[in-house]
C-alpha cells in the first residue's frame, strides 16, 4: 500500500477548504497566545523547514510546522482552521515550492496576509530558472547549497522583523551553515572515491545528494516518474529497471520508504537478491531527529553502502 498518494488536481479542493476553514475559526483560536507574544511568527510547510527555522531563530521566534508526520503528503494536504490562523498571523512563511507544497500559497492568499515574507526554496535555489532535461526535482532539502541560501535569507528576514536580535540570528545561521559545509565535505569525499558509480532510485527524493556525491542515476525516468505520480509502470519499463541489478549496473538502491508499492517492492527484492546495498530515504523528518542528524545519517548509510 502506498503511504503517499500523488494527486494532480488538488489546488481547487484546497482553495475551497481554505475558504471554508477561514469562516469557521473559533474565537478561542483567534485569541492566539503565540501571536500575542510579540516575537516573530514563522510558519513552515513541513517539519523539515520548521527544524531549519528553529535552528536559525533559536528561542527568539515561534515556529509552526504544518506537515509534521510521515503519513501526511504535502501534495494533497488538506489544511485545518488552525493552519489558517497560523498563516494569518505569520511574519515569515517558508515553503519548498516547485509544486511540492502548493497548499501554502493557497492558504496564505486565503489568509489575506500580504505582510508575511515568503521564502520559497525552489526559487531561492535558482534551479527552476536553469534549463534542464526532464522534470524539475522538487526535493530541495536534499540539496545542501540551497539550504544554505534558505538559512541566509531566513536570518536576514528575522533581522528585519527583530533588529534587536539580528546578531543572534546571524550567529545561529552561521553555525547551521558550518554544519551543512561538513555534510558537503562528506559528499565531496564520496565523489572523489566513487565518481561515476551507478545507483538506482525508486523516486527522485535523494537525487541532489546522490549527484553531489558523484553518483549516476541509472534508473529509467519512466519508472521513477510513474512511482512519484502514482501511475502504473509498464512491464517493459519495470523489466528494464530490474535488469539494473542482474547486470551489475548499479551499486546502491535508494528506496523511499514513504512511497511503496508492488513495483518498488520488486526492485528492493531484486537488489537484495543481487547483493546490491539498499538504503532507505524519507521525505519528512524521522521521529526523534533534527535536520542535521537526519542528513548525517543518510550520508553515513550511503557511505557504508558504497564501501
Amino acid at each position: 500500500m502506498r503511504s503517499f498518494r500523488r494527486t494532480a488536481a488538488i489546488a481547487g479542493g484546497v482553495a475551497v477548504a481554505a475558504l471554508t476553514l477561514a469562516a469557521c475559526s473559533t474565537p478561542a483560536e483567534e485569541d492566539s497566545t503565540s501571536a500575542a507574544s510579540g516575537i516573530p511568527q514563522i510558519v513552515a510547510s513541513t517539519d523539515v523547514y520548521g527544524d531549519i527555522a528553529s535552528q536559525v531563530a533559536g528561542d527568539l521566534a515561534d515556529v509552526t510546522s504544518i506537515i509534521t508526520g510521515a503519513s501526511q503528503d504535502p501534495h494533497s494536504y488538506e489544511a485545518t482552521a488552525r493552519d489558517q490562523l497560523a498563516f494569518s498571523e505569520a511574519d515569515i512563511v517558508i515553503e519548498n515550492g516547485g509544486g511540492y507544497d502548493d497548499f501554502v500559497d493557497t492558504m496564505l492568499d486565503s489568509a489575506d496576509n500580504d505582510d508575511a515574507v515568503l521564502l520559497n526554496a525552489a526559487e531561492i535555489s535558482g534551479y527552476d530558472q536553469e534549463p534542464a532535461e526532464g522534470e524539475f526535482n522538487e526535493h530541495m532539502w536534499y540539496d545542501f547549497p540551497t539550504m544554505e541560501k534558505v538559512a541566509d535569507e531566513l536570518a536576514a528576514a528575522l533581522a528585519e522583523e527583530d533588529a534587536e536580535h539580528s546578531d543572534e540570528y546571524r550567529s545561529n545561521a552561521d553555525d547551521f551553515l558550518a554544519s551543512l559545509q561538513t555534510l558537503e565535505a562528506t559528499e565531496a569525499d564520496l565523489e572523489s572515491q566513487y565518481q561515476g558509480t551507478g545507483v538506482a532510485i525508486t523516486e527522485p527524493v535523494p537525487l541532489y545528494m546522490l549527484e553531489a556525491s558523484g553518483l549516476v542515476n541509472e534508473t529509467p525516468g519512466e519508472f521513477s516518474e510513474a512511482i512519484e505520480e502514482g501511475t502504473d509502470v509498464s512491464p517493459a519499463v519495470l523489466n528494464e529497471t530490474l535488469q539494473l541489478f542482474s547486470t551489475g549496473a548499479v551499486e546502491v538502491l535508494a528506496y523511499n520508504e514513504q512511497t511503496t508499492g508492488p513495483e518498488t517492492e520488486q526492485l528492493k527484492a531484486a537488489a537484495e537478491e543481487a547483493g546490491v546495498a539498499v538504503i532507505s530515504v524519507t521525505e519528512t523528518l524521522p521521529d526523534g531527529q533534527d535536520y542535521l542528524s537526519w542528513m548525517t545519517g543518510n550520508l553515513d548509510a550511503l557511505t557504508d553502502a558504497l564501501a
